[in-house]
């Protein structure tokens, strides 16, 4: 959510941003039912002031017929804030639904496009691998070395459904192992937090409106999230914090999507599942713009790193316009390398908000003239599974359908290769 008084001074700025990132929303009427929200609040707050002013004056009044004519002003006045009160509401709710989908403004250095595949790489690392032998896919592969089990799988949980199991589990742990301990050494406060999260908190991070169809949706009417930086970001809500230094974490959770609009989209193997386990690195700093950047550099950063440690061939791009979320001002996706499909797949997402969050959630700081403002808020994954094995399994694969262990994770393996365990030695 953008400040209104913002909106209004800056209309056609926010419009301009509205058509960058295709989006739908009827600016013009948010002025007009902001003016009527205006208008209605002044007017009761005149007539409170003017309440007031009689409640103070009856208990002093020694006329009898006064002090009655007084009460009987306080009753009309009573009624008439009633009446506006009434009339205040369904100006408030469309106000309200309108201010949730007004976009934040993408940064200038974010190039102009419909969708991702106006994407415009930046950054390419690591050399694709050149087989000797004709490369196998990750289901292939897995299968083969009895990590996963998808017949089960889908008997289990329904379509996309799948389990990890001996070296497939055992990988997935040492990823997150991995990782965890890299991050954790720079400064990063690790919290398991919860999948199972309140509307409100979806509402701040954006996800709401707009992404009802892809979430996962509780009989009591809460959702189970795709992502740990729902529950990190509300772990502050309505708080004032400290960011003298940046807070940094390192959030862990299950995640859930429904994949909706995905149906033909990659139905096998574990690219697009319906749960998966995330490693999110969320920060919250001071605002402004130039932290932002900078730490937005650093969290990509901390993800390249992780990726060129275990040794994956990948690109980074930088998001078109047409391909940013609702609140994001910029944002760089990592993908990587995936040999059967002579492609390059996401892994990584790393964006910055500025306060498009913090404000819908009320997270404050107080700035070094005392004055209370919204902090920044950034995000990006560090580690997503199972999508981050595919590109392990399929670029170190060999030709006998083995798998060699990245180094960088040896030690949480306790091997160095991945064999059908009847062949293990």
């Amino acid at each position: 959510m953008m400040d209104i008084t913002f909106i209004r001074d800056n209309i056609d700025l926010i419009k301009e941003a509205a058509r960058k990132k295709r989006l739908k929303i009827d600016l013009d009427r948010l002025l007009v039912v902001d003016e009527d929200r205006r208008e209605f609040i002044t007017k009761m707050e005149q007539l409170r002031a003017e309440q007031n002013t009689v409640t103070d004056q009856i208990p002093l009044e020694q006329d009898i017929a006064r002090k009655t004519e007084l009460i009987q002003s306080m009753k009309a006045l009573k009624e008439t804030i009633g009446t506006f009160e009434d009339r205040l509401k369904p100006i408030m709710a469309e106000w309200r639904t309108l201010m949730l989908q007004v976009p934040n403004i993408p940064d200038v250095s974010v190039p102009e496009g419909e969708d991702d595949a106006q994407n415009l790489e930046i950054k390419v690392w690591g050399d694709k691998p050149n087989f000797a032998f004709e490369p196998k896919n990750h289901i292939d592969l897995m299968l083969h070395n009895q990590m996963v089990d998808f017949d089960r799988g889908t008997k289990i949980a329904g379509f996309r459904g799948y389990v990890l199991k001996g070296d497939g589990a055992l990988l997935e742990w040492a990823v997150m192992q991995f990782v965890l301990k890299e991050i954790v050494q720079k400064g990063y406060t690790f919290m398991r937090v919860p999948s199972l999260v309140r509307k409100e908190q979806l509402m701040g991070t954006g996800y709401l409106p707009g992404g009802e169809d892809d979430l996962y949706r509780t009989q009591d009417d809460d959702y189970l999230a795709g992502t740990a930086e729902v529950a990190t970001m509300g772990y502050f809500m309505d708080e004032v914090v400290s960011v003298k230094e940046p807070i940094k974490f390192l959030s862990y959770s299950p995640c859930f999507r429904r994949e909706a609009g995905s149906h033909s989209k990659d139905t096998k193997g574990l690219i697009r599942v319906h749960e998966f386990i995330k490693m999110e690195q969320v920060i919250l700093c001071e605002a402004s713009h130039e932290v932002s950047v900078q730490l937005h550099e650093e969290i990509t950063a901390n993800a390249e790193r992780m990726m060129q440690k275990l040794g994956i061939p990948h690109h980074v791009v930088v998001n078109c316009s047409g391909d940013l979320g609702l609140g994001q001002v910029k944002k760089y996706d990592i993908e990587a390398w995936v040999p059967s499909q002579n492609a390059y797949r996401e892994t990584h997402s790393c964006s910055y908000f500025h306060d498009f969050q913090t404000r819908r959630l009320n997270i404050k700081y107080v700035d070094q003239n005392g004055k209370r403002r919204f902090a920044h808020s950034l995000n990006a994954t560090l580690a997503a599974s199972p999508r981050i094995l595919v590109s392990i399994i399929e670029n170190y694969q060999q030709a006998d359908g083995s798998i060699i262990v990245p180094e960088v994770l040896q030690q949480f393996m306790g091997k160095a290769v991945i064999t059908p365990p009847q062949l293990a030695k």
